[in-house]
C-alpha cells in the first residue's frame, strides 16, 4: 500500500512517556496558521510503501515503549493510516498515540472502535489560545485516552504544563538539516534561531517568516 512520509525517529522522547518511535506522515490540508512543521503540509513528496516503512523501523518498534504518529495530518492517508495501526499491532504492544488536527466527530470509525489507537490528541492549532496544558500546541486540543493502556501512560497529562515539558529532541538528516521534535513554547524556536544567527550560523526554519539574513561582501 503506497503512503506518503515526511520522517521517523527513534528514539523520541518528548511526544509522550518512555522511548517513542515517531513516525510522521506527509501532507497536511489543514494548514493550521502558526504550525512549527510547515515541511509537512505538502502533498505528493515522501512517496513509499507501508511494507517499507513497516521493514525500516521494526528494530526500533521492538525496543520502543511507545509509538507517535504525527504529521502532517495523518487522517489524510485514512487507508494507509489503518493499515499501519494494523501492522504497529501485530508486532508490539507498545502504546500507540495519534496526533490529529481534526475534531474526534469528523474522524473515521476506526480511530476510536477497534482498539488501534490508544491516544488521541485532537483539534487544530489555535496560536490565538493559551498554550498551558501539557502535550498540546493550544489549549482548544483534546486528549482522549481510548483505551485501559492509554489511561496508564497518558493519564497524567491531564494537567497543566510543567517546565519538564519544555524539552524537544534533535535530529539530523543526512544533508545536514536539523530538525526538532516535542511541542515547544511559542516562543522558543524563534530565540534559538536568533541565538544561532548571532553565533554566525545559518539557521532557518519552516515556520520563520523573517527573511533570510544578509551575508558579508568581500
Amino acid at each position: 500500500m503506497e503512503l506518503f512520509l515526511s520522517r521517523f525517529h527513534f528514539p523520541v522522547t518528548a511526544l509522550g512517556p518512555g522511548q517513542r518511535l515517531g513516525i510522521w506522515l506527509q501532507g497536511c490540508s489543514i494548514r493550521c496558521p502558526g504550525c512549527i512543521s510547515v515541511d509537512t503540509w505538502a502533498t505528493g513528496r515522501g512517496r513509499t510503501t507501508l511494507l517499507e516503512v513497516v521493514d525500516a523501523t521494526s528494530e526500533w518498534l521492538a525496543q520502543a515503549d511507545g509509538v507517535t504518529i504525527s504529521g502532517g495530518e495523518p487522517f489524510d492517508q485514512p487507508d494507509a493510516l489503518f493499515q499501519l495501526l494494523r501492522e504497529l499491532r501485530k508486532r508490539s504492544t507498545a502504546d500507540i498515540l495519534v496526533f490529529t488536527g481534526r475534531a474526534l466527530e469528523m474522524l473515521p470509525e476506526f480511530a476510536t472502535s477497534q482498539g488501534l489507537i490508544d491516544v488521541l490528541m485532537t483539534d487544530p492549532y489555535r496560536a490565538d489560545l493559551p498554550q498551558r496544558l501539557a502535550l498540546r500546541g493550544s489549549d482548544n486540543q483534546r486528549l482522549h485516552l481510548l483505551t485501559e493502556l492509554g489511561k496508564q501512560r497518558f493519564g497524567s497529562f491531564a494537567r497543566e504544563r510543567t517546565a519538564d515539558d519544555d524539552r524537544l529532541d534533535v535530529g539530523f538528516d543526512a544533508d545536514g538539516t536539523a530538525w526538532m521534535t516535542g511541542i515547544p513554547k511559542r516562543d522558543a524556536l524563534p530565540k534559538l534561531l536568533t541565538i544561532l544567527q548571532a553565533a554566525g550560523h545559518e539557521a532557518r526554519g519552516t515556520f520563520d517568516e523573517r527573511p533570510p539574513p544578509q551575508r558579508a561582501e568581500g
